[in-house]
């Protein structure tokens, strides 16, 4: 099985979101069928254990029509060794977690950005419109760092 790991700041927002897409891609069969058992979690650098995901990130994959009932959790280093993949939303959240494991090459160079062009936009406080736009991004995104993954 292959796991990949997405991660962000409070673990509230743009990871799970991520991971409920990804999850929902992996379990549908969209991206058709992958050679290993895909699995996606998610994590904050910042995290309260047990927060619940924001309303606002719920109701637009909501509109989506993919659920998610998970819990945010901290990043450890623990969670990068055992992905294949990390994903941040920003360079910042990558830094971070290279942090956690920076005398291991192995794992620090699985952890790479989201969106290779830029920071994935943190959506808190911004409204509806905001969430939704990032669903929008990441439904781009996350379809495309899968079928690489699926690639390695």
């Amino acid at each position: 099985m292959r796991t990949v790991l997405f991660v962000c700041t409070g673990n509230t927002c743009r990871s799970p979101m991520a991971e409920a897409i990804a999850r929902h891609l992996i379990d549908s069969g969209e991206l058709g069928p992958f050679e290993e058992k895909m699995f996606a979690v998610s994590a904050g650098t910042s995290a309260l254990d047990g927060s619940t995901v924001s309303p606002e990130a719920i109701h637009a994959l909501a509109r989506l029509g993919i659920g998610h009932d998970g819990r945010s959790k901290r990043l450890t280093a623990k969670m990068i060794r055992g992905a294949d993949w990390v994903f941040g939303m920003t360079a910042n959240h990558v830094h971070q977690a290279r942090q956690l494991v920076a005398s291991e090459r192995e794992q620090v160079s699985k952890i790479v950005p989201l969106d290779p062009d830029g920071d994935v936009e943190d959506p808190i406080g911004l409204g509806d419109a905001a969430y939704d736009r990032l669903a929008r991004v990441l439904m781009e995104l996350v379809p495309k760092q899968l079928a690489e993954m699926q690639k390695l």
